[in-house]
């Protein structure tokens, strides 16, 4: 008998919040135009505060694979473009990059894991039997593979054994593939460099890079790189006088190392060995993702006082209607509350109302805001990402300025005193 009655009891409860969740729904559709007008502010609200959601974290992941084409543990140094009048003077106090400072870092340094080198290759033909290509052409150590992250599609990247024996061999990018070997398996095929003839041995991966830099930090998309033996390339290749031996080396640190440390340090290494000369830049990966997270908190705190505003003031436009409601409906209110409604049956009537508003400014406001992100992305280039936090957030933050907003009106129509409501006009 308990049991049936409890289920009884359950069943009118659930009859009757569905009779006010419908008449809550009447009482908005009753004034259409203005339950429009209300909801704007709540779905502008909303979808400001995905969109800039989503573009944060579409920047954030954009960042990361920025980052990761350069190493996240790297520590990268690079010559500096100096032209020719003070290249002179320059070569005067330092030769430049040299294989010399990575060996001298590898040897001084116990922070070090691994490492790589790099030299550009000036190209001036560049040809297949079936194709010409204007590609990038780096001599690089067997580790650049692991250094840059990069991915080999088929075939190999080079070898130390390349290295050794100055291999004419070459590992190319999917774009070079394509136009130099339209339709072929490149493998095993010949291109010819300026004057000399090389192998390919291996076709890499693209990485689809969104950007060609980061926080000003040029980057090399390797699908139109290709990639030969270092030593290979500098005894074939013609080089200017006063250029540096190579171009770029990157380190890698060890775990726990903190980069800006091991950064002083090798800054402190290279002054010492081109004797306070400044022909050498140092890019700390790491601390450019942190420069650019920090730039992305501001863009994000900005972003996210504009989408408050916005939902403070669709807040204040639940709070309006909803008082123009209860002045609207005072005597309905004062004869509901003659038949025998109370105080908290008229409060939760108009608090059901203040949600019903809420929530479908919420649901329509993520329409609007998915909608504005990819607007966005295929307007203004921007990547975009993704998330449910993002909709959690949003639509919490609706709810609960909705509520909050509405907890005055549902007070001052529970606290109208019956007989004066029945007499209002």
């Amino acid at each position: 008998m308990k049991l049936k009655s409890l289920l009884k009891l359950n069943g009118n409860l659930r009859l009757k919040f569905e009779m006010e969740i419908l008449q809550a729904m009447e009482s908005l559709l009753q004034h259409k135009l203005r339950t429009i007008l209300t909801l704007l502010g709540m779905i502008f609200g909303v979808g400001a505060v995905i969109a800039m959601l989503s573009i944060g974290k579409g920047a954030e992941q954009e960042a990361l694979q920025l980052i990761d084409s350069m190493g996240l543990r790297n520590i990268i140094v690079k010559e500096k473009n100096i032209d020719d009048t003070r290249l002179r003077e320059v070569r005067e106090s330092s030769m430049g990059l040299t294989l010399q400072d990575l060996n001298a870092a590898r040897e001084t340094l116990p922070f070090l894991t691994s490492y790589s080198a790099l030299k550009r290759v000036d190209v001036y033909a560049l040809f297949s039997s079936a194709g010409v290509s204007d590609a990038n052409v780096y001599g690089v150590t067997p580790t650049h593979e692991q250094m840059a992250n990069l991915s080999v599609k088929k075939g190999r990247f080079l070898l130390p054994l390349d290295d050794l024996v100055y291999a004419p061999v070459c590992t190319i990018g999917s774009r070079v593939a394509q136009a130099l070997f339209p339709n072929e398996d490149p493998i095993g095929k010949h291109i010819k460099i300026n004057h000399a003839w090389m192998t390919v041995v291996g076709v890499l991966k693209d990485k689809n890079l969104t950007k060609n830099e980061f926080e000003g930090i040029s980057l090399k998309g390797e699908q139109n790189n290709i990639y030969l033996p270092l030593q290979t390339a500098l005894k074939l290749f013609y080089f200017k006088p006063l250029a540096s031996e190579i171009d770029e080396f990157r380190v890698q640190l060890k775990k726990g190392v903190p980069s800006n440390t091991a950064a002083a340090t090798l800054v402190n290494l290279m002054k010492r060995r081109h004797k306070d000369t400044d022909d050498y830049d140092i890019i700390v990966p790491e601390e450019l993702l942190e420069q650019h997270r920090k730039t992305q908190n501001i863009f994000t705190i900005v972003m996210a006082c504009i989408a408050g505003i916005s939902l403070l003031v669709g807040g204040i436009g639940i709070m309006n209607i909803m008082l123009a409601t209860v002045m609207e409906r005072t005597r309905e209110i004062g004869l509901r509350r003659a038949v025998g409604a109370r105080q908290k049956d008229i409060k939760r009537q108009f608090m059901l109302e203040t949600f019903a508003v809420s929530a479908i400014g919420g649901i329509l406001g993520i329409v609007f805001g998915f909608s504005l992100s990819i607007a966005i992305s295929i307007f203004a280039g921007w990547p975009v990402g993704w998330s449910l936090g993002a909709v959690i957030l949003s639509v919490g933050v609706c709810a609960v300025i909705g509520l909050v907003f509405g907890i005055y009106p549902a007070v001052q129509a529970s606290r109208l005193d019956p007989i004066e409501a029945l007499r209002h006009d």
